[in-house]
């Protein structure tokens, strides 16, 4: 019966996200924290400013901190607004992600933007990650660096979810397209899940594997978040039934991605990608099947790294190793 009922979810919140297809716009609903979320962890730790409007996470010494969703969700765009903390930040992580862990632990889903702190002088990087149907032995991670400080100033972060494919945005630049395919079976999300924000220490794997550890002479650690978006179906929890009624008729959300997003996709990750499971020719002798290889990725990342990414032999050619960490010559 469950089944049947995410069956019929998925077509309902299919045809709203049609309805809605086409073209972004500035005008997506946002919410204050009261109207669509609700403490997760933290106590004091989390702290509202501007009626509701802002919301403060913050880690130290004693714990970290998060929100959640009210409702859950099948299907829909989540975003926000985030300014990262600055100065040290290794192994500092902070979470926007969907997930439905709570519900299902043998064989959740998840959909996760990760920012992974660093030592002085060095950037924050971002993953990104997707689970489904409890495939964490996949991994299907990538990581990035960013074109800009995420710790100067607010940047939104964005997540499109529909029943074909994830679409992860910054600033409205789509970095990440990832399709579903007949040859994932069941790991492409496809149950309802909460929208989360979380800040926490990482120290054992964040930075450099763990090398670098949370400093707590510079704590707190206060990662900021606004203009919250929560626009999809929500789903009732104990019944499975949707509701729709406050998502709006126009169009407002992109379905897919424009040819001048593409092109300013490709060119982020040719420039800016530092990982993707796709390409790590340690980890994997083929590409797992819903892997499309682009040659401009594969050549940038085995200049990058080609003991991961190409032969497994050490080359010693001019690397340019300040391509890591600068961003200055990379407006998107």
């Amino acid at each position: 019966m469950l089944h049947s009922h995410l069956g019929l979810l998925s077509l309902t919140c299919f045809a709203v996200l049609l309805v809605l297809a086409s073209g972004s716009s500035p005008n997506l609903p946002i919410i204050s924290f009261d109207e669509g979320y609700t403490q997760l962890f933290g106590d004091n730790n989390l702290a509202l400013h501007g009626d509701g409007q802002s919301v403060h996470l913050a880690l130290d010494e004693r714990t970290g901190s998060g929100f959640a969703s009210q409702d859950l969700y099948l299907h829909g765009f989540f975003s926000a607004s985030i300014k990262l903390p600055a100065d040290y930040t290794a192994g500092v992580v902070v979470a926007f992600y969907m997930s439905n862990g709570d519900m299902y632990e043998k064989n959740h889903d998840e959909i996760d933007f990760e920012f992974l702190g660093n030592i002085r002088g060095k950037n924050w990087r971002i993953q990104t990650n997707i689970y489904g149907n409890g495939s964490t032995s996949v991994g299907r991670e990538e990581r990035y660096g960013l074109w800009f400080d995420p710790s100067d100033d607010f940047h939104q972060y964005g997540i499109l979810w529909t029943d074909s494919q994830i679409i992860f945005y910054v600033d409205n630049v789509p970095i990440r397209e990832f399709k579903r395919t007949e040859a994932m079976g069941g790991q492409f999300p496809s149950k309802p899940m909460s929208l989360y924000a979380t800040i926490w220490d990482g120290s054992d794997w964040a930075t450099n594997g763990g090398k670098y550890r949370v400093n707590y002479k510079y704590a707190p650690y206060v990662a900021k978040f606004s203009d919250l978006v929560l626009h999809g179906c929500a789903v009732d929890p104990i019944e499975h039934q949707l509701s729709c009624n406050d998502v709006p008729s126009h169009k407002a959300i992109p379905q897919g991605i424009s040819p001048r997003q593409r092109t300013r996709m490709e060119y982020f990750r040719k420039k800016h990608m530092t990982y993707s499971y796709c390409y790590d020719r340690a980890r994997y002798k083929v590409p797992p099947p819903e892997c499309v290889i682009n040659p401009g990725e594969a050549e940038h990342l085995r200049f990058f790294d080609p003991v991961t990414f190409g032969d497994g032999r050490h080359h010693r050619p001019k690397r340019h190793r300040q391509s890591r960490t600068s961003r200055a010559d990379a407006s998107i």
